[in-house]
């Protein structure tokens, strides 16, 4: 069927419609003429979302100044600062007054080394002391010649030692401190045509007023021998002191 055919049935179709919808407006019934019974209430709506925020308010008046509040607890230490750094130097002080003259510390001495004379007459019994009669140093007098002892005048350690030629007879003696015998000596001589030697020497712990010296043991070993040529000594010498009245011996 062609399109000018159709013109025609739709523009009847057309003028049918209009003609109807012009009946229905005439139908109407006016609103205030129809009055019924109010409706039930419909159901609650769903919540809706959260609004918007709304803007910041403005800013308030300034309130009056309250009234001071108590003192609180004092609060625990804190802990402990770093260290700071060292402060600059002080100035000098000014300078003190002189003090007192104090002691002159001087370390006590006692020395001696004496020796039989050539020809010195020797004792000849038991319990006699041998007389060293010739000083080769004495500075303190601790050595008496005539008595043949030492006399210990600053307290320590000593040390004493005899060295004896030894000839034409034997040969004993012993070192004595105060009466008692500390050490003894023997040499035998067996008619050597050449002199013989005898050494001995020990450590005396010494106080004021004690004595040492060399005593014969035996009367008929009686071979100390002294010559241009050889000598019998007799020596001895302050260790240490412990002299407790000043600080320098503590």
């Amino acid at each position: 069927m062609s399109s000018l055919r159709l013109l025609p049935l739709l523009h009847s179709l057309l003028l049918l419609q209009v003609h109807l919808s012009d009946q229905l407006e005439d139908n109407k019934i006016p609103p205030s003429l129809c009055t019924g019974h109010p409706g039930i209430p419909g159901s609650a709506g769903a919540h809706g979302g959260p609004g918007q925020p709304g803007r910041d308010g403005r800013d308030g008046r300034d309130a009056a100044a309250g009234e001071k509040g108590q003192i609180g607890e004092t609060g625990d230490p804190g802990e402990t600062g770093v260290r700071g750094l060292t402060g600059d130097r002080g100035d000098n002080g000014e300078k003190g007054e002189r003090g007192q003259a104090g002691e002159c510390a001087v370390a006590p001495k006692s020395a001696f080394s004496v020796k039989l004379s050539e020809g010195h007459a020797l004792p000849l019994t038991v319990g006699d002391v041998v007389r060293f009669d010739q000083v080769v140093i004495n500075e303190q007098s601790d050595y008496n010649t005539e008595t043949g002892r030492f006399t210990c005048k600053v307290p320590g350690v000593y040390y004493f030692a005899v060295h004896a030629t030894v000839y034409r007879a034997s040969l004993q003696f012993d070192l004595m401190k105060n009466a008692h015998i500390v050490a003894s000596y023997f040499q035998y001589y067996g008619n050597w045509p050449k002199p013989a030697s005898l050494s001995g020497g020990s450590l005396f712990h010494l106080v004021p007023g004690d004595q040492v010296w060399v005593q014969m043991a035996l009367s008929e070993y009686n071979g100390f021998y002294s010559s241009t040529k050889t000598d019998s000594t007799f020596n001895g010498f302050l260790v240490y002191s412990d002299w407790k009245n000043s600080a320098v011996f503590a």
